[in-house]
């Protein structure tokens, strides 16, 4: 076996221990069989990027959120969509073997019955849903919005309660194990713990400089959690005593911010996840690294999830794809996103027009006719093409009879306009080119782009 060096220096400031962590040398920490080995595996299917991950503890399931508009569960690789939202997802949860809860940028929550095959879209919210937690006898949702308020769902139907105290938008909640407490964490920079029962705070448990993105509660498996940990906007990972309010550890590996986050089923590991693509693995009993991993190449490192069994580790970034490393070998693996997207390839090597569609449309639509997922429908035969024709994608229901055909004068009018004026109460978010060259451009590149390519011939 090869033995890691790692090196940690402590700084103790009262009852709190600063950690700066150093690693001179990444080996695995335990040997690795063969089998692990083969146990990594990637899930594609998605069109956008995957923002977070969820994992059935009784059967492994796994659901992703992605900014597609689409909820993707999966059975081995399958997977069996979802389309129900109207703008990116950014969250999703098992409730249980049979429904999930999802929430996003449209501000609403979805309750997915699988055996039933129904959804149930959950209103209240005045801004984008960034969190979401189920109790522990599956009661209630709690939701995490940018209107700066926490959401409580009955999840058997009722009037949502909403609770207020963050003076910023919120990104996270987590139940505690006995369903009596909640955490919230917000862009504030402040945690506060909320009674469930009373629907009433009971105290801020801690304040940060820095707006707080991901938090996850951890402790023996056979106990209450002892301790909370979050990951914030400087790029720290602080862990906080919960019986004292003390901050135990922070660490601090100089990459911001921390993303996701997520704690093994046994509550041995705590995984962080970073805007520079780094995925570092803890050991909670001595708080020492396992393990350093530059997981991708390009872009960060949005979602985290343990599998049921606490072997593997589901994480998802810039790409469209979810990658699960076994956790005793992570460090071998290479890492994800190898190759830029096509918004974030450098100016210089695309023309005016493509760059345009790479940074205004290339997230949201694609320009050929190969059935790959997108949050728009593909704009493959766009010209002269009717608005909301396309049988197989669900449109807004603004589009529904709409008189407009896509030309040279409609998407110029379109990009001049922006959609939210063009096109009132459409799924498409707020895009418009000033410049009147760069429309022009645009146009040009999608009558090349989008057209059908000749068959032999010269017959198209």
């Amino acid at each position: 076996m090869c033995a890691s060096l790692i090196q940690r220096s402590f700084a103790a400031v009262g009852k709190k221990t600063v950690v700066a962590v150093a690693i001179y040398v990444c080996c695995s920490v335990w040997p690795v069989s063969p089998s692990l080995a083969t146990e990594f595996q990637t899930l594609k299917g998605h069109g956008g990027p995957v923002m977070d991950i969820a994992v059935e503890p009784e059967t492994g399931a796994v659901a992703t959120a992605s900014f597609d508009n689409s909820v993707g569960l999966w059975s081995g690789r399958d997977p069996t969509w979802l389309d129900g939202h109207e703008a990116a997802v950014k969250v999703v949860q098992f409730i249980d073997t049979d429904r999930l809860v999802s929430a996003g940028d449209d501000n609403d929550l979805i309750l997915w019955d699988r055996v039933a095959g129904t959804q149930q879209r959950l209103e209240g919210h005045t801004a984008k849903v960034q969190g979401l937690a189920v109790s522990p006898d599956k009661s209630l949702i709690a939701s995490a919005s940018w209107d700066a308020r926490v959401g409580l769902w009955p999840v058997d139907g009722g009037e949502p309660i909403f609770l207020s105290g963050h003076n910023a938008g919120v990104n996270t909640v987590a139940f505690t194990k006995d369903g009596k407490s909640l955490y919230s964490a917000s862009m504030d920079g402040s945690i506060i713990l909320w009674d469930v029962e009373e629907r009433t705070e009971k105290r801020v448990v801690d304040r940060n400089g820095f707006g707080i993105n991901v938090l996850k509660l951890g402790g023996p498996a056979d106990g209450p959690e002892t301790w909370l940990a979050y990951g914030a906007q400087d790029g720290v990972t602080r862990i906080l005593d919960l019986e004292t309010g003390d901050r135990l550890y922070e660490f601090s590996l100089e990459r911001r911010p921390i993303l996701g986050l997520d704690v093994s089923p046994d509550g041995t590991r705590l995984a962080t996840g970073d805007g520079q693509g780094y995925i570092t693995v803890f050991e909670t009993g001595s708080w020492g690294i396992e393990t350093d991993f530059r997981a991708a190449l390009k872009g960060p490192i949005w979602a985290l999830a343990f599998s049921n069994d606490g072997s593997v580790l589901h994480a998802a970034g810039i790409e469209n794809i979810v990658y699960s490393w076994p956790v005793a070998d992570l460090s071998s693996f290479d890492p994800m996103a190898t190759e830029t997207p096509e918004f974030l390839r450098k100016p210089e090597e695309m023309s005016n027009g493509e760059r345009q569609f790479a940074r205004k449309c290339s997230i949201c639509h694609s320009v050929t006719d190969d059935g790959v997922r997108r949050a728009g429908p593909t704009l493959y035969k766009v010209f002269g093409r009717k608005a909301g024709a396309l049988p197989d994608y669900s449109y807004s229901a603004t589009l529904d009879g709409s008189d407009i055909i896509w030309s040279e004068e409609t998407i110029d009018q379109l990009f001049l306009d922006g959609p939210d004026h063009y096109i009132p109460g459409s799924k498409m978010p707020m895009q418009v080119i000033a410049l009147p060259e760069d429309r022009k451009d645009l146009v040009d590149y999608l009558k090349v782009a989008t057209a059908p390519e000749e068959a032999e011939g010269g017959q198209q």
